[in-house]
């Protein structure tokens, strides 16, 4: 695939005036205007600025990719739940019991097992662009941060880890979270994957371990869902003690994490299935059941709720929903075969991570716990299904479902306030190496012409 463009200067800044001036007072767009001008004169600032970036294209693979990485995600300092990481639900499950909820979460770890073995061997099939684009291959770079990266908090700026093998050996364990406490699960014991049987033998084992109110431990996973700052203040000081310091590095190790969630005691429909998804429900729930600078978390909960949740600083959206997708139909396929526990009395026991609590740990986490309340409280959100048509009725009006929405949103937001604000869409840039997503301005003067005219009582509407 290409390397990214660096636009040409005179094409950006006349972009960045059509994009403003129906969004600002005529008076502030005549000030950006003289502004923009003066940026842009021969010899300028502009191009001894646009130079650095031509020269940046040819020495990275991707001019853009840092840029983005760090002011999208690892220099933000806001908690990652709701704020950052995005969920997927799955169809609501009907566990007749523990065992129900245990070989579904097998037949899901079983599922990961292969499609990091496609990683691993590099037979992923290539994506191809669809729509005005179609036939172009796109980076697959992203597929390999789903269970190979980690994100390490800082004081100031995040890090994105990425394992190489060649330098410490590929994983072999999973991180199972039940009751806030953590388990290793090896998926790789004497050289040999262990089978959908032998994971549920290991996850019947957890189960009971964490049912063991004497070997229980405070809930270390509500750290995670702190601000990025806190938590990296309190890793320092859980890693002043060795038993710690190898929780965490096996938790930073680990392929992904399973978390397997209590009853979450509300209704299960639709908007309370992504709000247990988005933050656990509070530290009295399954906030704590989970670990969130793992990319990959698999939630499988007591009382059906399943799906994904993911840190998004290693990919984006569409790398997520492919993986989902996969796992999900390897599920669907092995589903039709009972999986009874292998009677393998050989299999060690799954290990219980250990925590030594200070004082100052203790403050932290309470801390923690009453600020993730806080996030808990302060989301309005619901999940609405639209129901009188859908994508097919769009088509047949020979328009793009997507353009559709995008002006719907547009008209929506003006009905109630009576303006256009900047608008974000993204847009896959996935055809350039290492691309990730690039910003739609979908706030356009065509669309402030048109809802100006569907607002307007005396526009004739044919």
């Amino acid at each position: 695939v290409p390397k990214l463009p660096v636009p040409p200067l005179q094409q950006t800044l006349r972009m960045y005036l059509q994009c403003m001036k129906h969004l600002v007072p005529e008076e502030q767009f005549r000030k950006t205007k003289v502004i923009v001008e003066q940026f842009g004169i021969a010899g300028g600032l502009g191009e001894s600025l646009q130079q650095i970036l031509e020269e940046r294209r040819e020495k990275t693979t991707n001019w853009v990719f840092n840029y983005w990485l760090d002011d999208m995600y690892l220099n933000n300092r806001l908690a990652l739940p709701v704020n950052s990481s995005p969920a997927i639900i799955f169809a609501r499950q009907y566990f007749k019991d523990v065992n129900d909820q245990l070989r579904f979460a097998a037949n899901l770890i079983s599922g990961v097992q292969d499609y990091k073995a496609l990683l691993d061997t590099h037979a992923l099939p290539v994506d191809f662009a669809r729509g005005q684009l179609s036939g172009h291959p796109l980076c697959m770079k992203q597929y390999y941060g789903l269970f190979s990266s980690y994100r390490l908090p800082g004081h100031t700026k995040d890090t994105l880890v990425a394992q190489k093998s060649s330098v410490m050996p590929e994983p072999e364990h999973i991180i199972v979270a039940c009751n806030n406490q953590f388990f290793v699960l090896d998926v790789v014991i004497n050289f040999r994957r262990l089978s959908e049987g032998d994971l549920f033998t290991q996850l019947r084992k957890i189960a009971k371990m964490a049912e063991n109110e004497e070997e229980m431990l405070p809930p270390i996973g509500l750290l995670t869902t702190d601000g990025r700052t806190e938590w990296a203040e309190a890793r320092t000081i859980l890693m002043k003690d060795s038993t710690n310091r190898d929780s965490l590095d096996m938790i930073e190790r680990c392929i992904c994490l399973v978390c397997l969630d209590s009853p979450s005691g509300v209704e299960l429909n639709d908007t309370n299935m992504a709000l247990q998804l988005l933050h656990g429900g509070g530290y009295h729930k399954n906030g704590a059941n989970r670990w969130y600078d793992k990319p990959m978390q698999f939630v499988v909960g007591r009382d059906g709720v399943c799906g994904t949740v993911c840190e998004h600083s290693p990919f984006d959206g569409i790398v997520l929903v492919q993986c989902t997708e996969h796992l999900l139909k390897h599920m669907k396929e092995s589903s039709k075969k009972l999986v009874r526990a292998d009677s393998v009395s050989e299999l060690p026991a799954p290990r219980r991570l250990r925590w030594k609590c200070s004082p100052e740990i203790q403050a932290h986490l309470a801390s923690s716990a009453e600020k993730l309340q806080r996030i808990v409280k302060n989301l309005d959100f619901i999940a609405y299904k639209f129901e009188n048509y859908g994508k097919e009725f769009i088509k047949k009006q020979k328009i793009s479902p997507d353009a559709y929405i995008q002006v719907a949103l547009q008209l929506a937001f003006y009905r109630c306030h009576k303006r256009l604000v900047p608008t974000y869409e993204s847009a896959s840039i996935r055809r350039f190496d290492e691309g990730r997503v690039d910003n739609i301005r979908s706030a356009t003067s065509e669309a402030f012409a048109f809802v100006k005219a569907m607002t307007d009582d005396k526009t004739a509407l044919s």
